[in-house]
């Protein structure tokens, strides 16, 4: 007997991706858990095992298709059979069934789909009072957001919802122009960013540091750190002072949940250090700094570049992560204001380091300076809570041998 595959729930928090291949064609015969489709979802690609032995009857959906959790994808029969029929619509997880209804510009059948909405806005909408087969959705395939009931309640439950188009601009008029469709990791990124910036209010504090002594211990230590298999740069440093700054400032490692109007201090420290890569920057996760040298944090953090840039990575080292480093250094750059990664309550900004003249003890000297920005959640942390968390790490900067007792 046929069976209509619907795209399964490849992990917490992932709703939709992006069918990057087909690793099988119609008519193609597959064995049980034999990987058959790639498909990008929170910036990694994963494998879609087939869920039984048979003939791949039908494809659904196209490379580069959104698809939604539910949504049927394939259909895989047994020797002999035929398909026959459309693509079945996407199941209705939660919800009550209704009539074909027309929303907006596009008509979606009901019946089959219900309305579509994650357990966690349903739920938003409950607590908001809002009736949610009122609501249109603006996300992907009509599904509705928490922006959506947000901004539905600015209209009154008593009216539908209506969203004004964007303005469209024609920019042809002008000259030569290249258009390239916002999908895959440039979406997520575009989407995650802006949910930052709506939601959080920014206020970012910024110092430079003296890393003479930080420079000369790298040069020292490079060679031995190469002997044990690891490439030694700046940043594992910097990981493990600013470890050592969020065990003495804790708002710093920490969440708002706006559901419960609580702070949530985070007692564990894994570091998210921005990667980029050629679709955009991905945040991968160092699990526990706190616990591992600078040595294992050097190579574990080279393993998991190495991993995004392949589109290689795990969901689960991209997740979880408690604060965020970004290094614009590598690239350049004095100054820079880093949005910050959602929903931590801030993000340190890593720039270049040069050697510039300042004055030491009463006399100008060449040293090498660091500048250092920090974005930080300022309904959770003060001016003052970054300023001193900012000390903190700096002073482990300009002197590195007080975080290399237990390190190197």
């Amino acid at each position: 007997m046929a069976l209509d595959f619907r795209f399964p729930d490849v992990g917490e928090g992932i709703h939709e991706g992006e069918l990057v291949k087909w690793l099988v064609k119609e008519g193609d015969e597959v064995k049980a858990d034999q990987a058959f489709a790639e498909v990008e979802t929170d910036k990694a690609v994963v494998e879609i095992p087939s869920p039984k032995a048979g003939i791949i009857l039908k494809l659904h959906v196209e490379n580069g298709q959104r698809i939604s959790v539910g949504q049927v994808i394939a259909t895989i029969g047994e020797k002999g059979e035929t398909y026959s029929g459309q693509a079945p619509a996407q199941e209705a997880k939660i919800g009550p069934k209704h009539e074909t209804r027309e929303t907006g510009n596009a008509q979606e059948n009901s019946a089959a789909i219900g309305v579509l909405a994650t357990p966690a806005t349903r739920k938003a909408a409950r607590e908001m009072g809002i009736d949610i087969e009122k609501v249109r959705g603006t996300g992907s395939g009509g599904r509705i957001t928490e922006e959506d009931l947000k901004a539905f309640t600015g209209k009154g439950q008593g009216n539908e919802k209506t969203i004004s188009s964007p303005e469209k601009t024609d920019f042809e008029k002008e000259g030569e122009i290249e258009r390239i469709p916002l999908r895959g990791t440039r979406k997520v990124i575009a989407e995650r960013m802006a949910k930052s910036f709506r939601t959080i209010p920014h206020a970012v504090h910024m110092d430079e540091v003296d890393v003479t002594e930080l420079v000369k211990l790298k040069e020292r230590e490079k060679g031995e750190a190469a002997k044990r298999g690891a490439r030694l740069t700046y940043l594992p440093f910097i990981i493990k002072a600013t470890v050592f700054a969020l065990k003495n400032n804790p708002r710093v490692n920490a969440s708002l949940d706006e559901a419960a109007n609580e702070i949530v201090v985070k007692k564990y420290y894994h570091i998210g250090v921005a990667v980029d890569t050629d679709d955009g920057l991905v945040v991968v996760t160092v699990r526990n700094a706190d616990k591992k040298s600078i040595i294992e944090i050097a190579q574990e953090v080279e393993e998991l570049a190495g991993k995004a840039k392949t589109k290689k990575i795990a969901l689960e080292d991209l997740r979880g992560s408690t604060f965020t480093i970004t290094n614009i250094g590598a690239i350049g750059g004095t100054w820079s204001f880093p949005i910050i990664n959602y929903p931590n309550a801030a993000i340190l900004g890593v720039h270049r380091i040069k050697e510039r003249p300042i004055a030491v003890e009463g006399k100008v000297r060449v040293r090498s300076v660091l500048n250092l920005s920090l974005s930080f959640d300022h309904r959770i942390i003060d001016g003052a809570d970054a300023a001193r968390f900012m000390n903190d790490i700096m002073v482990h900067l300009e002197d590195p041998a007080m975080m290399l007792v237990d390190s190197i």
